[in-house]
This record gives structure tokens, C-alpha cells and sequence, in this order.
């Protein structure tokens, strides 16, 4: 075993958008950063940024595929042979969806829990007891997705909702054991992140039967969203990631701009649900009532 004096932090869905941000601005900060990825053929942008920056040394790129639970053992066992000690955990990998559960199969809504979900708890799982050796932190990009029920993203929502509720109630246990949990919220971010959505619009619109109006109504509010000056770039979502990293004590929720802490803020004050459905209804080209505002589709 080779111990390593740099703390060390694992981040996935490192090929591109938060997740390569993050890397880079965690090498920055001095830590030695495990960035993983499925496929680490795609590691190239990654390289290319942490050379830019001058971080080349503190950046090693590592297979994992979070769906695999050898993968994932392999992974965080790997990192702590070769560093001695494993000191945070980011989990950034996701995956979108798009469409209503009507209209596709379970295969799809199964394939969104098992990236966004299943996952996010199996490396955590795999990575607490070398957390609680270290006094260590978990930190997950969730989504105000995982705040707010969103039209045409179900599956999505409902894995983020997952994500925050498993959070939420292993914190104070983890906290017992001395280590941080913290999940960070990010609206509208201009990454590839809508790109791997993967979406045929054309083939989305003509399968979607008697909810096609309602779903034009959601796609042209979704790339007025992501194509529009407010959404935030990768890295300045990716800041409070690191400022978590670095942080004496974590905030158990943290938003990434002011308009993901509206909106998150607007949920948990609305008791009964309408202000929140009455919004999400503009979002469908609807009448969203008098006391809605502009909105961001999800990360």
C-alpha cells in the first residue's frame, strides 16, 4: 500500500460537464482526484482541462461504471491500495429520460433508477467504511429534479427523489460515525448533460399519442431553458462541489445558483402541491396562473 499525503476524492461522470468541472477544480484545491468514467476512451477532454490548468498530476482517470457492483468494489478497493485512504466520494453520474410512463416500457424507468439510484447507493456503500476510517464526506449531484416532479421526466424525478430521501435519512447515521453527507442541487447547466438525454424530438413527438401538445409544450420550454444566458455553466455549477470538499461543515442541501434555491424554496413551503403543479402546467405552454415565474427544466 502507498499512502499518499493529498486527501483523495472519487468523483463519477467524469467525461464531461459538472462532473469534469469538478475534477479539475478539486485537483485545484489540492486534492488527488480519482476521476472515473464508464468509458475511459471519453477521458480525453478531461486530460486536456486538468493540463490546462496545470493539475495534470493530481488528476488519474479510473474505470467505473456505477451499474456494477464488481465494478464499483474494484474501483474504491483499487483507490485505496494505491493511496491508503479514501477521503470523499462525489457521486456525479447520471443519466436522463425523457417521456411519460404510459407511453414507454419499465425497462426504461429500471435503466434510469439503476444509474441515478442503485448506483449512487452502491458506491456509497462500497466507499463508508473507508469514509469513517478517514472522518470522510459523501457528497451527490441530485438535481432541483430531486425537489420538484417535473412533466415528461418521471423516471428522472423519481430517481433523484430517491437519491435525496436515501441522503436525507443516511446522514445523521453517517454523521454518528463521523462522516458528512451532503446532496447538491444544480437547475438549468449548459453541459452535454441534455445532449446524452439522447433525444429524437421528431420520434418523441410521434409516439406520445394525445399527450404530443403537452410534450412540444415541455421540449420548448426545456432548450428555452438550457440555450438561455441563466442556465449555469459546468464549472460555476460544479463550485459548490468543491466548496463542499473543502468546507469545515457541510450543509446537508446545497443549491448551485440563486434561481435552484427559488425554486427549491418555493417546494417546501408549498404545503398543499398547487403552486408547484400550477407551475409545472406553464411549463406544458398551459395557463400557469398569475403568481408563476419563468422556470428551468432539470439537470
Amino acid at each position: 500500500m502507498t499512502t499518499t499525503s493529498a486527501k483523495t476524492v472519487l468523483i463519477t461522470g467524469t467525461s464531461s460537464g459538472i462532473g469534469l468541472a469538478a475534477a479539475v477544480a478539486a485537483a485545484r484545491a489540492g486534492w488527488h482526484t480519482v476521476a472515473t468514467m464508464r468509458d475511459t476512451s471519453r477521458s480525453g477532454a478531461l486530460v486536456k482541462a486538468a493540463a490546462e490548468a496545470g493539475v495534470t498530476g493530481l488528476v488519474q482517470v479510473k474505470r467505473l461504471d456505477v451499474t456494477d457492483a464488481d465494478s464499483v468494489a474494484a474501483c474504491v478497493a483499487e483507490v485505496v491500495a494505491e493511496h491508503g485512504h479514501l477521503d470523499a466520494v462525489v457521486n456525479n453520474a447520471g443519466a436522463g429520460f425523457v417521456g411519460t410512463v404510459e407511453q414507454h416500457g419499465m425497462a426504461e424507468v429500471r435503466s434510469v433508477m439503476e444509474v441515478n439510484f442503485f448506483g449512487v447507493v452502491e458506491l456509497t456503500r462500497a466507499a463508508l467504511p473507508h469514509l469513517r476510517a478517514s472522518g470522510g464526506r459523501v457528497i451527490t449531484v441530485t438535481s432541483v429534479g430531486g425537489v420538484v416532479g417535473q412533466p415528461f421526466n418521471e423516471s428522472y424525478c423519481a430517481a433523484k427523489f430517491a437519491v435525496e430521501g436515501f441522503m436525507e435519512s443516511l446522514a445523521p447515521v453517517a454523521a454518528a460515525a463521523g462522516v458528512q453527507v451532503s446532496v447538491v442541487e444544480p437547475g438549468a447547466v449548459s453541459s452535454e448533460f441534455v445532449n446524452n438525454v439522447g433525444l429524437d424530438i421528431p420520434a418523441l413527438l410521434a409516439q406520445a399519442g394525445p399527450y404530443a401538445p403537452q410534450l412540444q409544450g415541455y421540449i420548448d420550454h426545456a432548450m428555452r431553458s438550457f440555450g438561455s444566458d441563466t442556465a449555469q455553466t459546468p464549472e460555476q455549477a460544479a463550485a459548490p462541489v468543491v466548496e463542499a470538499l473543502t468546507a469545515e461543515k457541510m450543509p446537508f442541501r446545497i443549491q448551485t445558483s440563486d434561481w435552484a434555491r427559488t425554486f427549491v424554496g418555493r417546494k417546501l413551503t408549498d404545503l398543499d402541491g398547487s403552486a408547484v403543479q400550477t407551475e409545472m402546467s406553464g411549463w406544458l405552454g398551459q395557463s400557469a396562473g398569475a403568481d408563476s415565474t419563468p422556470a428551468r427544466t432539470v439537470r
